[in-house]
């Protein structure tokens, strides 16, 4: 019975899994289904996770995806569930990824401080290994000296005629430095300016760049640097406080290296512009680092001081920044050398200028008797000590250029070079022959008097009317011009002018004693030689003559021979008249006092003549007696017999006042004037 009983019931129960073991399997199903979805529902933050943090690396979106794996962190990562761990896993390889690619974004140049901050930071919160910060700082020190060099290699090329990518249209570094917010006085040439290289000497244009890229890179490397030192790179807020604690500890280990970093780039750039502007302060082994530039020719002072206003506008932005003086005195000792040099090279080519100052003389004298080229020497000198104006500048922190012995004697030297110079000029003009004159641009000035007699467009001034001019000009440069040059020295911070000025009085003094017994020796020597054969013409015997009835034509000529020269004389200038007569009187009355010492006996009517012709002479010529000249006339009446007769007295009177009065237009020019004689 009970075994009946229990095969029904297994039949029942089989029949019974047969109706609702599909019914079964499914509400099973739908169990276990509706658990994963709970399960899934609960977790999806961390399931959807990987996909989110692809999506938010895509868009940047770097904030929410370290929020999100931070969370996931904490939540999961020490789950022990293997289905999380699976995930959590996903997680970390995508995070892994985010690192390397914030690192090499971080690493990427060039980029803003804003952005190097941002992924340093990023970084920090994704708790990277190793120091992402002092990677980025080695990178963009790395960058940064590329750059210097690029800089040089590219101005090199293009000073050779090659190609560089095309053309030398300004690149990265250019567009940067353009879009810096640092400053500064110049500004780079913009892109689409394709003449941009031509504006100016290819070594000028360098130091422009160089120095574009020094001051719009290392003001954001020490602003990096600064912000690692405190801190301020992972908190600006003073969180996380361990990892400040860190970075300053790091930084406080790197800072003998971070302090060779900068002294590397400034070192680099100092070296860079030597070895393009002063090659011969470089070593052998720099010159091939750092120069090949081709010496074509050398700079002009003008384009130095504009090198030298460029460095120091960029020394000035670093220093603002707070950088150690002594990791800037590189620079400083750059400035002093290029200020030496521009204050040296200057002089030389001030000298050269004033060589070909000769060239511009074109002998139209003004109304003191002085032409053009005074002026424009002083005007040259003017010039030269307003360029050196930057050079001469003194900035704080700077050295005088004339504390230092040797440069202040060099340009003592120089000066003194160019006042010799021009005086050699002035020499070479007095001696060149009237072929050797380009007269074509020639010509008189019409507010003066009618210069030499005549004016035509031939017109050549002679030897001895080039003696004038430049024993005028050499007068004024004494007097005016000299004087003029010492205040400018002085006003300008020039020490010698003392030394410079003496010696320029003594060579022009020199000069002019030398030109000066040149006119007088062509001048007097005619005259002089004249005397003899006249006394003596048509057998002349002061022993057997006839009595006296006037003064005889060899002394009137002579008079009208030192007239001629007085006109000469006075048409370039007045003040020379004086000096010139006295001198040729001197020599005429000492060649008459010799002539009467070597006359043997006189008759009684050729002392009467003899004293006649002398007193005649000296009283026409009275206002330019010397002491020279008076003793001379004095030698020579007491040479002659006296005259003891009253009617010999008398006569000699009437014949005194008869030359007198029919000469009287012709010794006008004698009359005293307010110009005194000239003492030298």
């Amino acid at each position: 019975m009970t075994q009946r009983l229990e095969n029904v019931l297994n039949r029942a129960s089989d029949t019974a899994d047969t109706l609702f073991q599909e019914v079964l399997g499914r509400k099973d199903k739908a169990d276990s289904t509706r658990n994963a979805l709970n399960v899934l529902q609960r977790f999806k933050f961390l399931f959807n996770l990987p996909l989110n943090i692809e999506r938010n690396i895509q868009k940047g979106d770097y904030d929410v995806v370290i929020n999100d794996y931070e969370k996931a962190k904490s939540l999961f990562g020490n789950t022990e569930v293997q289905v999380f761990r699976k995930v959590y896993a996903e997680v970390e390889t995508r995070i892994s990824a985010l690192r390397s690619l914030l690192l090499d974004k971080l690493l990427e140049t060039p980029s803003t401080l804003h952005d190097q901050k941002r992924y340093i930071r990023y970084l920090s919160d994704l708790h990277a290994p190793g120091d992402p910060a002092w990677q980025c700082i080695v990178a963009q020190h790395k960058w940064i000296l590329q750059l210097m060099q690029t800089s040089k290699d590219n101005y090199i090329k293009s000073q050779r005629g090659l190609d560089v990518e095309g053309d030398l249209r300004p690149s990265a570094v250019t567009r940067l430095s353009q879009t810096a917010s640092l400053k500064r006085g110049g500004s780079f040439q913009s892109p689409a300016d394709t003449s941009w290289r031509f504006k100016g000497p290819q070594q000028v244009s360098f130091v422009e760049n160089l120095t574009d890229v020094v001051i719009s890179q290392l003001p954001n490397f020490w602003k990096l640097w600064i912000s690692y030192v405190n801190g301020s790179l992972f908190s600006e807020t003073g969180e996380k406080s361990g990892q400040v604690e860190k970075s300053k500890k790091n930084a406080r280990q790197r800072q003998n290296d971070f302090k060779k970093m900068i002294e590397e780039v400034t070192h680099r750039l100092v070296k860079l512009v030597r070895g393009a502007l002063l090659p011969s302060t470089l070593s052998e082994q720099e010159l091939r680092l750092y120069g090949g530039w081709e010496a074509k020719s050398e700079l002009s002072g003008q384009w130095l001081t504009q090198v030298i206003h460029t460095v120091r506008v960029s020394h000035e932005a670093l220093a603002a920044l707070e950088i150690p003086n002594d990791l800037l005195q590189v620079i400083q000792d750059l400035l002093l050398d290029l200020r030496v040099r521009c204050l040296l090279l200057t002089l030389h080519q001030t000298a050269e200028d004033v060589k070909r100052l000769a060239e511009k003389e074109d002998w139209v004298v003004d109304n003191e008797g002085v032409t053009s080229l005074p002026a424009q020497f002083e005007q040259c000198m003017v010039q030269m000590l307003q360029s050196l104006k930057e050079a001469m500048e003194c900035k704080p922190g700077e050295i005088n250029l004339f504390q230092m012995e040797r440069t202040q004697d060099r340009a003592c030297e120089l000066c003194v070079g160019i006042m010799k110079v021009f005086i050699n000029c002035l020499e070479q003009l007095s001696t060149k022959s009237d072929g050797d004159i380009d007269t074509s641009h020639l010509s008189v000035d019409i507010a003066s008097p009618d210069l030499f007699g005549s004016v035509h467009e031939d017109f050549s001034p002679t030897l001895e009317q080039r003696l004038l001019i430049i024993l005028s000009n050499c007068q004024h440069l004494e007097r005016h011009t000299f004087l003029n040059l010492a205040n400018h020295f002085e006003k300008h911070g020039f020490l010698g002018t003392e030394k410079i000025t003496r010696v320029s009085v003594e060579l022009v003094r020199e000069l002019d004693e030398r030109l000066f017994e040149s006119y007088i020796e062509k001048k007097a020597d005619p005259i002089v030689g004249s005397l003899e054969p006249g006394i003596y013409a048509g057998y002349f015997d002061w022993k057997d003559c006839l009595p006296p009835t006037g003064v005889r034509n060899y002394l009137k000529e002579a008079l009208v021979n030192i007239i001629t020269v007085h006109a000469e004389v006075f048409t370039v200038s007045k003040e020379l008249v004086p000096r010139v007569l006295s001198r040729i009187v001197e020599s005429v009355s000492e060649e008459m006092s010799r002539l009467m010492q070597c006359v043997s006996s006189f008759s009684k009517n050729g002392a009467l003549q003899a004293r006649l012709e002398i007193c005649a002479l000296r009283d026409a010529i009275s206002s330019y007696l010397t002491t020279e000249s008076n003793t001379s006339f004095k030698q020579a009446l007491e040479a002659l017999p006296q005259l003891h007769s009253g009617a010999d007295k008398k006569l000699l009177e009437e014949l005194l006042n008869t030359f007198k009065s029919s000469m009287q237009l012709q010794l006008t020019c004698f009359q005293p004037s307010s110009v005194l004689p000239i003492k030298r």
